[in-house]
This record gives C-alpha cells, structure tokens and sequence, in this order.
C-alpha cells in the first residue's frame, strides 16, 4: 500500500506526544513465540527496536527459544522428559539449553539488530551478575490420586537478586542489550530461567516504563474472544478467579501482576506476529493488545 507523503507526515505528527512519553524512558521487550523463528518478521522486529532507540527511548530485549531448544536436543537424540508441561532440564539438557539461548539466538536477534543499523550486545543473566537465580520446584496434584507432590525441574531457577549495574551502564548510550534467560545460582549451578519471568524481573528491577509480551495471541480476552484492551490489576485478579483468564494466560498474566509490584508503570501484552506490534503499542493511541497497570 503506498502512503502519500502528507500521511506520511500526519502519522509522525500523531506519534510526536507518545514519543515525547517515552524520552529516555526504559521499555523492556520480552521477544518470544513464532516470531522468532521467521526469518523476515525477526529483521522487521530488529528495525523497530533500532528506530526506538533512536527516538531517545532505551529498549532491552529479553528472548525466549522453546521451539529451537527442542528441536536441538532433538537432532542431538536427546530426550526431554515433561512434568504438568514443563520441561525437566537435565544436566545434559541445560548446556544444550545455554547453547541455543545464549549462543545461536541471542547471537542471531544481535546481528539483526546490529544489520539494521544499531548496536546491540548479547548477555545473559551470568553477566556482571545480572540475575541470580535459585532453584524452582513445583508442586502438582496428580490428576489420578489428586495427591500433591512437589516435582522436581532439574537445573530450572527463577530469579532471586537481579543487579542491574552493567545495563544501567549500557542504556542511554546507543547500546542495545540483547538478553538471554540464562542464570547462575549461588551454588554456580547454570539455571534456565522462564524468558517471562526473567522479563518481569529486568523491567522491575530498572523501574521501566513498559513490559512488552510478545506472544502469539492478540492479548487477553473476553469469555466472548474479544479483546480486552484494557484492564486494572484488580481487573485481572478477578478475571483470573472467575476462570476468564486461564490455561497458559494464567501464569503470564501473574507475571504482568509481579511486575507491576516491583515498580513498572504498565505492562502489554502483544501478538508478536501484527507487524511493527511493538511501534503500535507506543506510538498509537490504540495501542495493539491488552495493557496491564495499576
């Protein structure tokens, strides 16, 4: 579709207020789902993360990997074991796990970024102590005894400090931070970290503006599968009680709650294949998905 020059300019004039929202503001982007693994729509998420921080706002991308994980362990004839849907990651597993996040992903979105005229550098939560993780255990009802048992997830962790000096470092200077959702404990065991719940721990942690989820869902819906676009925390709770919010939402949703808590302003979540999802959520009036907030 060709856009004559005076939308063009009408559309950069819409944007101007929103731009001015975001100046110098810190927006982390948890970059996740079947975006990732198209080729095209990487570059064009790469393009809009290169144009925010050239609009003086400070972005951080945090991503994800399931898909290319499996797919590694399995041309490695490596078997992964699951309990209630979450993968046990092994000793064997975490270092596949650590290849594929901090090495081919992370190296891939980085060299996007950078081809796209920016200057990203790739981390993980090992990094200038970024993120320490501990061990996570969860406990499950096994649906045949409905007995509670608590299952053991291998090297999985979940965040425990984070330690935000080498970002604070970073941001501000044209440097665009690439994370992978690797940590160490206290014990230098390797963790694999949930690329959600190390998202909400980053943006908590540098008081950002906005957490933004890209998913592959348009955002959070109605018991009508219309969207809502916006909604309180109050607003969620209740919609998760009520059985509205539920399945895999549930636990994005809570993490939208937790960092809110730790002192983000909003947090929106995004259908990651919309093109230029994350410019329609910070330079529109609209917006593209469902916004979290106080």
């Amino acid at each position: 579709m060709d856009v004559s020059p005076l939308d063009k300019a009408r559309i950069l004039s819409e944007a101007l207020p929103h731009m001015q929202r975001y100046d110098e503001e810190t927006v982390v982007v948890k970059y996740g789902g079947h975006a990732m693994g198209e080729e095209q729509m990487a570059r064009d998420f790469a393009r809009d993360i290169v144009l925010l921080e050239q609009l003086a706002i400070n972005p951080v991308v945090v991503h994800g990997g399931g898909p290319q994980i499996g797919a590694m362990l399995e041309r490695l004839g490596i078997r992964s074991q699951f309990a209630g849907g979450l993968r046990i990651t092994d000793a064997s597993t975490v270092e596949v796990v650590e290849m594929v996040l901090a090495g081919s992903i992370n190296k891939q979105l980085v060299g996007f970024i950078n081809g796209a005229g920016g200057k990203a550098i790739g981390l993980t939560g090992k990094d200038g102590n970024l993120v320490r993780a501990r061990k996570l255990s969860r406990t499950m009802v096994d649906p045949e005894s409905a007995i509670e048992r608590i299952v053991d997830l291998g090297f999985v962790g979940e965040p425990e400090k984070v330690d935000v000096t080498v970002l604070t470092e970073i941001l501000g200077r044209e440097i665009i931070p690439v994370l992978a959702p690797i940590a160490s404990g206290a014990d230098n065991v390797t963790y694999n970290v949930n690329a959600d719940t190390f998202a909400g721990a980053i943006a908590g942690a540098l008081k950002a503006k906005r957490l933004i989820f890209l998913t592959d869902v348009p955002g959070v819906l109605d018991k009508s599968k219309q969207l809502i676009q916006d909604m309180s925390v109050d607003q969620a709770r209740h919609l998760i009680a009520d059985g509205t919010i539920s399945g895999g939402m549930i636990p994005k949703v809570e993490t939208c709650i937790d960092a809110l808590d730790l002192g983000v302003e909003g947090v929106a979540i995004l259908d990651g294949k919309v093109p230029h999802a994350v410019l329609l959520e910070l330079l529109t009036d609209h917006g593209a998905g469902t916004l979290i907030h106080r």
